[in-house]
């Protein structure tokens, strides 16, 4: 591939853009020219792009039979052989991310959520049990990143005496590109010193060309398995359903749903994300980041778009294979912007994995309860996994049946909380919250033991206070402020 000199042309400005890779890049693995290859091809997509990628006289609301209820799924009963329908499964999680966010170094998935279990526990331990109970063979298949993959394989010789099969693969590498000059930031392919910063993983929807080049594909499809369910490995509601699997691969073949994606209701706490919709005859999802700025604000409506993606997403091996050979899934380009340490702005090229629905035969929606999207993206959802709330049994979470309402408090914790270490240091053991509806937490606040939170509670320390609710205590529809006064709410 030479200097790998990659030439295109924007059709806005009428001028050349010529994309040039350092003469450092040279020698490439074979992974790594897949990658640069991928690369070239989302770039220059990425430059003949015209607008949104939407029109938005065109969307309309999905035909009523094209979403699902999951009640109607569930009605059918399970036939005996559930157990064979179970080896036509594989599960993939997408481990590509780190915990960075929540202030841990390494795979966001070796965060430890509940009972000392991490994400990949619980994970195994969920599967593992599925397999015991019907004598099936489920594996599990882990799509790393260049950033997680290193210190998930080490992780996983802990799981060798388990009755699961894990595989790996990695997802693609990218170049980010400088946002004025659109040129590689990447001097070479290292990515340690000045490139530590200059490469990303470019999305789930990476899924299906890394998932083909690694040769996993081929290998399940030999093993006989038809479909794969994919979900994030922080949404501890992603387990695997029988009753969708059943609604799957009992289809008569012509007929036979090839993508199926689990949305749910949208509350206004899910107003930036994905929803479906009919567009050009086809059912397809629309993410914010491809809706024109000037109707951004009717997207985040709750009721003209009353349901939105889960990224839990059921999906026919063969047709994947069959997609992936004739190059048909267009997935939209989503530009992530970014700013590095050094302050330069850079834009890293992504694609959803769900964005493919539109691609293969007979796709459907199906409307699942909350329960089965339980994400721990900050440290206010790790308080509510870690409470009684939930039980954890198999290593699945479910809401307690103490827990009187079926929709869980929200939980706000300031910034004193972000980072895991501070969380875990501010509570001398997880409150009560069974009777909880709203919690609000700012500033120096800390936890004794054996804490009942209830109704609306909220605690604000203020800048150069500290609270300590002490051990025992019950707040109930209480403010409480810096000087520690306890008022009625």
């Amino acid at each position: 591939m030479g200097s790998y000199v990659a030439t295109a042309h924007s059709c806005i400005t009428g001028f050349g853009v010529c994309l040039f890779w350092p003469e450092s890049i040279k020698k490439k693995t074979l992974s790594s020219q897949r990658d640069l290859k991928g690369f070239k091809q989302l770039f220059h997509r990425f430059l003949q792009v015209k607008g949104p990628s939407v029109d938005w006289a065109k969307i309309n609301r999905p035909p009523e039979d094209s979403i699902q209820p999951y009640e109607r799924i569930r009605s059918r009963a399970l036939p005996e052989g559930v157990a064979s329908s179970l080896n036509k499964l594989a599960v993939v999680k997408l481990n590509g991310g780190l915990g960075t966010s929540m202030g841990c170094k390494g795979p966001k998935s070796l965060i430890s959520v509940r009972s000392e279990n991490t994400f990949l526990d619980l994970t195994v331990q969920q599967i593992e049990h599925l397999n015991k109970t019907y004598n099936a063979d489920v594996p599990l298949v882990l799509m790393n990143s260049f950033n997680t993959d290193e210190d998930t394989k080490k992780i996983l010789q802990k799981y060798t005496h388990h009755r699961v099969k894990i595989y790996t693969f990695n997802q693609s590498r990218y170049p980010r590109i400088n946002k004025e000059s659109l040129l590689p930031v990447a001097t070479s392919m290292g990515l340690t010193g000045e490139n530590s910063e200059a490469w990303y993983p470019p999305g789930h929807g990476d899924i299906y060309a890394s998932f083909h080049n690694s040769g996993l594909l081929e290998q399940l499809l030999a093993q006989g398995k038809e479909y794969i369910f994919v979900s994030n490995i922080d949404n501890l509601g992603a387990t695997v359903d029988l009753h969708i699997l059943n609604h799957l691969v009992s289809q008569p073949a012509e007929t036979r749903c090839e993508f199926v994606m689990e949305v749910t209701d949208k509350t206004r706490a899910d107003v930036k994300g994905g929803t479906l919709i009919e567009y050009e005859g086809k059912l397809r999802l629309l993410e914010i980041a491809q809706v024109p700025k000037a109707h951004v604000d009717e997207f985040k409506s709750v009721t003209k778009f009353k349901i939105f993606n889960t990224n839990n997403l059921w999906i026919s091996l063969p047709a994947i294979k069959r997609l992936h050979k004739q190059n048909a899934m267009d997935l939209e380009i989503i530009v992530n912007p970014k700013t590095l340490n050094g302050g330069l702005n850079v834009i890293q090229l992504e694609t959803a994995v769900g964005a493919a629905i539109k691609s293969f035969d007979n796709a459907l929606g199906i409307n699942v309860p909350r329960s089965r999207f339980l994400p721990v993206k900050t440290s206010s959802d790790l308080l509510l996994v870690m409470s009684n709330l939930y039980r954890l049994e198999a290593g699945s979470l479910t809401m307690s049946e103490k827990r009187e309402f079926p929709t869980t408090p929200h939980v706000k914790l300031g910034s004193s909380f972000t980072k895991v270490q501070d969380f875990l240091r501010r509570f001398e053991s997880i409150p009560d919250m069974l009777e909880l509806d709203h919690l609000t937490v700012s500033g120096d606040v800390t936890f004794g033991k054996q804490v009942a939170l209830k109704g609306t509670v909220i605690i604000i320390a203020n800048h150069g206070d500290r609270i300590d609710i002490p051990a025992g205590a019950m707040l109930e529809n209480k403010i409480v402020s810096g000087n520690l006064r306890i008022l009625d709410h």
